[in-house]
């Protein structure tokens, strides 16, 4: 007999252990519902490791403690919700101008505003991308279950270090504070994803090597040693590599999987906890003798244009299922051609959405 070795583990555990083992050794957080068990975790887990688990006394002040520690050469994270997002925002921009690499967890809950803080929901999608003044690139994965949390929190930490930028780990409420069995090798074994390079993109401030030498770590706009400057040709070179650095490295950043059915005209898109649906959705309908392809992105943003596009032969209709009000929906419809239906299945009412509801947008 083949016994399966499983564990009981809920997503803030998969994410602080995914954390942990991508050596991080800093972590500062303020409460938040349903993001306050990776505090939790975190706090008490870093001080066997030698690390330090700090409460700060809001989100901005969090986030800012995580900015410092990683410029004295810290491997940082923090996680929060939409409402903690919200304040995390101008420290956002801190931390891209001055290239530090931090990971963020964002545990989605249903808002606007307090809004239903026990209830899951995928809202800030567009305000991940979108979170702050600049509008420069943003990298957002999404895992679907408890062993891509950990897969996927391990793989943030390798790109914040590439790219030298804050990386999100998109989440919800359900996958955070769900306690599962889960297979132990699901965990152990990577995914067959490409491995991150360990290069660091470019030539940033280094406050590793500092060669007895001062640097300067500024909001402001600066030249190499970290100097402010308002000489216009500096600042163009500054702000187009802080672009050009993501922008030119989509392919690489771009992560989805795909579940083809030969001659499917119909395809069904999904991120995050709406994947579990559409995964059950997918096998009734085959079950049934229909012809369907799914595809799940786990790289929100960038977005996988390319990637998604070379997917869509013969698609004649695409079906995202959010908790939203269509927020990647109006990604996917922005380059698809415009003979292929997008369809949305949507709900704001903090119920999740079911198989049934996608296999009726599917027979719709």
């Amino acid at each position: 007999m083949n016994l399966q070795k499983r564990e009981m583990v809920d997503g803030a555990a998969a994410i602080a252990r995914g954390a942990l083992d991508a050596g991080c050794d800093y972590y500062a957080g303020y409460p938040i519902t349903p993001a306050s068990g990776i505090l939790t975790h975190m706090l008490r887990e870093l001080p066997k490791v030698g690390g330090i688990g700090f409460q700060g006394e809001d989100e901005i002040s969090s986030l800012g403690h995580c900015i410092g520690a990683a410029m004295t050469g810290a491997t940082v994270f923090t996680a929060t919700s939409g409402p903690g997002l919200s304040l995390y925002s101008e420290n956002l921009g801190l931390a891209i101008m001055m290239e530090v690499p931090l990971v963020i967890a964002i545990s989605q809950r249903l808002g606007p505003s307090t809004g239903a803080a026990t209830a899951s929901a995928q809202g800030d999608i567009q305000f991940m991308r979108w979170c702050t003044s600049g509008g420069y690139p943003m990298i957002v994965l999404s895992p679907t279950n408890i062993s891509e949390c950990y897969h996927l929190t391990k793989r943030a930490f390798k790109l914040a270090k590439r790219f030298r930028t804050p990386v999100f780990v998109a989440t919800d409420k359900d996958t955070v504070m769900t306690t599962e069995s889960v297979a132990v090798e699901d965990i152990e074994n990577s995914p067959d994803w490409p491995e991150v390079p360990e290069e660091t993109i470019g030539e940033p401030l280094d406050p590793y090597q500092v060669n007895g030498q001062i640097h300067h770590y500024t909001g402001s706009s600066h030249n190499e040693v970290g100097h402010i400057t308002k000489d216009p040709t500096i600042i163009a070179e500054l702000n187009e590599r802080l672009r050009q650095k993501i922008e030119t490295r989509v392919d690489e950043l771009s992560l989805i999987k795909l579940d083809k059915d030969e001659g499917a005209e119909s395809l069904i898109l999904g991120y995050g906890i709406t994947v579990r649906s559409m995964e059950e959705a997918i096998n009734r309908l085959r079950h049934q003798g229909e012809k369907v392809s799914s595809l799940t992105v786990y790289s929100l943003w960038p977005s996988p244009e390319k990637k998604i596009r070379e997917n869509l032969k013969g698609v004649k209709r695409i079906i995202i299922p959010e908790m939203n009000h269509g927020q990647y929906r109006k990604e996917i419809e922005r380059f698809v051609d415009r003979d292929v239906d997008v369809i949305g299945v949507n709900r704001v009412d903090t119920i999740l959405i079911t198989p049934e509801e996608i296999m009726d947008a599917y027979h719709g």
